[in-house]
């Protein structure tokens, strides 16, 4: 595995447990399709959350959030149309959020989530 691919691989692991600690439940991870892929798919009650994660290692290059681009937040809307026209549960409502972890030196990433980034 390639160090890019194993640093956002331990970020998603964050993410998702950082959810989960807020009560979302969480219903798929790298869900994909021809769109492209969704981060992780959770549920907030009745709401679908879709997640986009950027994770760092350090800030050399700006916090996670910056690298989340408008063109990323339209992308992330199709394809929350498409998870859930696939998923059969066209008419829930949807949030779009992003969480940014950023590996330190300690043990304790530093997680920034933004609800409704999108």
């Amino acid at each position: 595995m390639r160090v890019k691919d194993s640093v956002g691989a331990y970020g998603e692991d964050v993410a998702a447990r950082y959810l989960e600690d807020k009560g979302l439940v969480i219903v798929a991870r790298n869900w994909r399709c021809a769109a492209g892929e969704i981060d992780i798919v959770a549920l907030d009650g009745d709401l679908v959350v879709i997640c986009e994660v950027k994770t760092r290692s350090g800030f050399g290059y700006g916090s996670g959030l910056e690298a989340v681009t408008r063109e990323k937040g339209a992308r992330l809307r199709r394809l929350a149309v498409a998870w859930r026209e696939a998923n059969g549960c066209d008419r829930a409502p949807v949030r779009i959020d992003v969480v940014a972890v950023h590996r330190g030196r300690s043990d304790a990433p530093l997680i920034e989530h933004v609800e409704g980034a999108f």
